[in-house]
């Protein structure tokens, strides 16, 4: 193994045998016995001429006897490098020069890595020992690689000693919002405990299904097959084998909710700061806190029950990346799914059915199967193609990292309208030419099909909607083998949600429909309004009397509803100029140029005056919220309040989740009292209830110590 001192020997030979030969081409590249030898493209070029012509003496024909041109022997090296480009590249040619630029390429690439590499890592390399300790064979050379440096090491990347990452937190927001910072809860990435403890609560349903079992049936213990699906496999006794389970799984939770609690890894650059007043809050959230703006980043928190904890664990960094690979998936997905609405469109048409499928023509020709496919069939397949579309798009966008639910939900509810333009529209497949005839002939032809999926999807759809089909028959039967507490009769309620993301597309596909069909086909505008009045009042009734909304978000989502409202519009708009093109009415097209032009205007004037009320909380209203509850509890313990506010879930335990979730982020003070009893569950009147007061009443009343 060659050692410093044997490549130094080496080096020194080679830098001598090397200067050598340097040495003797100054010297016989300078005679005139060899000048053809050292020159001979420029005499083929005829641009040099041989020196033994000139030469008068004898002795001068074989040497060089110019005293002066020995003291020159080395400006070969400067004459080689003042060579201008272009005139090397016409000297020698392209590939010549682009040959040399690899060279340039070398050093450009390694000069600089060479700089850091002596600067940087070799000094860390031979300040180590490892070699030393290793017990292995080794020279000076491996010294200086990165066999020298021990492994996990950690050298020159030296963990901050003063503070940790909570206390990095507190002292940035204590020294620049000393009067308002209240407390703050760190993010912790949990999702791998998250996956065991939902898992156990699955294993534990088994459990108390098993259990309940044989409570009905003490003379026969349940058992099962420990196989896929319980269909094959060793048969064991089914409450001993997920009993150990759920041991298993506790003992796995307790283990990782230690690890997570003490190990820095398991700690995100991230935290949720509380303030004292809500004026503080909105000052750090809408304003920038560092000299960098990538330092201290700060926005609007959602609240606790709106927090999709899962993402959270996401580094900042990637997610540029997670949705640049969304966007690309997003794209071949609507590509692909224009081949089921092309195939579900043509169901309408009967003539296309009977070209396309001509063994079928005597038995659609009978009159009701006829009616059947025209009137029933397109509508109900459609549908059935649009339920699966929303759970895709959620877990799209979940993979793009957005940190709430309901940024989850108007993700998912903007890609769904992006999937239910093509029905209305199907106009990207065909030149611009045929653009107006389309409008003019084929989009008035879609009326009917339209009618029949408004009829299927507005109107017995929104029926289903408030039988709740799927709720009743999973309730009864949880009620019938798992139910054994009032607490597990109240779990097995499933009151769900107004589904933002999948009921926004679909009102926004009506306005759509609405706004583009009032011009072209009339007769859909009853079937349109017949959709919006029946579905006000079921969700009325629903929202009332059985959702349960997993959280609140100010409304977020009405921008994105005027936008949507707006473009529709305009879109019909747009359509109209092309429907009065193909009818002739040329004259009165220019004219309806300025309704796209006011419309866009109107948006932009809103857009302005109204939507900085949904991104931004204004001081006035945070300084007189504040004031007004310093004037109504002065004792409010704030810190209290918050202190497990933004925890994980599964640090918390099942009790202390329930009494937050009912007692204090669910409650809303009553401004309007209301005459309205439960006469089934509440015989007594409510506390609230009596004639309603005025707002003036209500606020004399709120004021009150």
């Amino acid at each position: 193994m060659a050692t410093l001192n044997d490549i130094g020997v080496a080096a020194a030979i080679n830098i001598l045998t090397a200067f050598a030969f340097f040495l003797a081409f100054a010297m016989l590249r300078i005679q005139p016995v060899n000048d053809r030898v050292y020159f001979p493209k420029w005499y083929i070029k005829g641009l040099r001429s041989s020196p033994l012509v000139n030469g008068s003496a004898f002795a001068s024909k074989f040497v060089n006897l110019d005293l002066r041109s020995y003291t020159r022997f080395l400006n070969w090296m400067p004459a080689a490098l003042q060579m201008p480009e272009p005139e090397l590249i016409d000297h020698a040619g392209l590939d010549s020069a682009v040959y040399l630029r690899i060279y340039l390429l070398g050093l450009k690439i390694f000069g600089p890595i060479a700089l850091i590499a002596f600067t940087v890592m070799i000094p860390v390399n031979w300040s180590n020992n490892t070699l030393e300790h290793s017990g292995l064979t080794y020279s000076g050379i491996d010294k200086l690689s990165i066999s020298n440096i021990p492994i996990g090491s950690h050298k020159n990347v030296p963990p901050d000693p003063d503070e940790s990452v909570t206390e990095l937190v507190q002292h940035f927001f204590l020294v620049n919002h000393p009067h308002h910072y209240l407390s703050h809860q760190l993010v912790y990435n949990a999702n791998k405990l998250s996956e065991l403890v939902n898992e156990k609560k699955k294993i534990q349903n088994w459990l108390d299904f098993y259990q309940n079992k044989y409570k009905r049936n003490p003379l026969k213990r349940p058992s099962l097959k420990t196989g896929f699906l319980g269909l094959w496999g060793n048969r064991v006794d089914a409450i001993d084998f997920y009993t150990s389970i759920v041991e298993r799984l506790s003992r796995d939770i307790c283990g990782e909710r230690e690890k997570v609690s003490s190990n820095t890894k398991s700690i995100m650059p991230a935290a949720f700061v509380s303030f004292k007043t809500r004026w503080g809050a909105a000052v750090c959230a809408q304003t920038q806190q560092s000299r960098n703006p990538t330092t201290w980043l700060t926005e609007w928190a959602p609240e606790p029950r709106d927090v999709y904890w899962e993402n959270l664990a996401i580094p900042f960094v990637f997610l540029t990346i997670r949705r640049l690979i969304a966007a690309i998936a997003f794209f071949f997905l609507t590509f692909f799914f224009m081949i089921p609405i092309a195939i579900v469109q043509s169901l309408a048409n009967i003539e296309s059915i009977e070209k396309a499928l001509p063994f079928l023509k005597p038995i659609i020709e009978v009159k009701f199967i006829k009616s059947f496919i025209q009137g029933f069939l397109p509508g109900i397949a459609l549908k059935i193609f649009l339920l699966f579309l929303p759970t895709i798009l959620m877990m799209m966008s979940k993979f793009e990292g957005f940190i709430s639910l309901s940024a989850l939900e108007r993700r998912s509810a903007i890609a769904g309208l992006a999937y239910d333009h093509p029905l209305c529209l199907p106009l990207p497949c065909m030149s611009p030419c045929r653009i107006p005839k389309t409008i003019g002939v084929s989009i008035p032809m879609k009326a009917t099909f339209f009618i029949t999926y408004i009829m299927v999807d507005g109107w017995a759809g929104v029926a289903g909607e408030i039988l709740r089909l799927k709720p009743l028959i999973i309730y009864h039967l949880k009620n019938s083998f798992l139910v054994k507490t009032e607490k597990d009769r109240e779990e097995a309620m499933d009151p769900g949600t107004i589904g933002f993301n999948t009921g926004e597309p679909q009102i926004q596909l009506y306005f759509l429909l609405g706004l583009v069909y009032a011009v072209v086909t009339p007769i859909l505008l009853p079937f349109i309004i017949v959709f919006f009045a029946l579905a006000y009042v079921v969700y009325r009734h629903q929202i009332i009397n059985v959702y349960h909304q997993e959280y609140e978000s100010a409304a977020a989502f009405w921008p994105d509803v005027h936008v949507r409202v707006v473009a529709a519009l305009i879109v019909s708009q747009l359509l109209l100029m092309g429907l009065l093109s193909t009818k002739e009415a040329s004259q009165s097209t220019p004219l309806l140029i300025t309704l796209p032009i006011l419309t866009i205007c109107f948006h932009r004037f809103c857009k302005g005056r109204y939507e900085p009320a949904f991104v931004r909380y204004p001081l006035q209203e945070a300084m007189m919220k504040d004031t007004l509850e310093r004037a109504k509890e002065a004792n409010l313990n704030l810190k209290g309040f918050l202190q497990n506010a933004y925890i994980h879930p599964v640090f918390k335990s099942a009790d202390e989740s329930d009494s937050e979730s009912e007692s204090e982020w669910e409650r809303s003070p009553a401004l309007v009292a209301t005459k309205r009893t439960s006469k089934r569950f509440t015989p007594m009147p409510s506390k609230d209830g009596g004639s309603v007061l005025s707002l003036d009443q209500v606020n004399d009343e709120c004021l009150k110590p």
